[in-house]
């Protein structure tokens, strides 16, 4: 019994280092805003497909995908979807920023809110091995075709 309460301690020191980022990353705090315009379907291999830019702690162009959307299953609130995609941040160096979204999304007729929280998954260039996560909150207008809105997270690089 004694070797199995001497071992616990090590196995959950082993966890914890394997959930925190490697001591090599250097993270900063981002935020700042985004705008995009809806991409017509005829260029979109998923339900929604946007492209616009991002400015302040993250800079550049980005493209979204959504994968899927999944009904909320709440009878109350029926415009309101979860949903899952992946986006792409090109900076103006050139290097991309890779990203997978998961939110909820308040579809026509409904209020046009989001929320999104992006988990980073690496790039390219000085972006490979990139991890983080960004929190969006915005405004998605069907009618206009655009989504805006901030962010706000922690951008980690090798």
């Amino acid at each position: 019994m004694e070797l199995h309460l001497k071992n616990r301690p090590m196995a959950l020191g082993l966890f914890l280092l394997a959930a925190v980022p490697s001591f090599s990353q250097q993270c900063k705090p981002v935020f700042g805003s985004f705008e995009a315009d809806i991409q017509p379907a005829a260029s979109c291999s998923g339900p929604l497909c946007t492209a616009g830019r991002a400015w302040g702690g993250i800079q550049g162009d980005y493209r979204f995908k959504m994968d899927k959307t999944i009904p909320n299953g709440e009878t109350e609130v029926p415009t309101i979807s979860f949903f899952t995609g992946h986006s792409i941040v090109t900076l103006k160096s050139g290097d991309q920023i890779f990203g997978t979204d998961t939110g909820t999304l308040d579809l026509p007729p409904g209020h046009g809110g989001f929320a999104s929280l992006i988990t980073l998954t690496g790039g390219t260039g000085a972006m490979t091995g990139a991890t983080g996560q960004i929190r969006l909150r915005g405004e998605f207008d069907p009618l206009a075709g655009t989504t805006s809105g901030e962010y706000v997270g922690t951008l980690c690089t090798p």
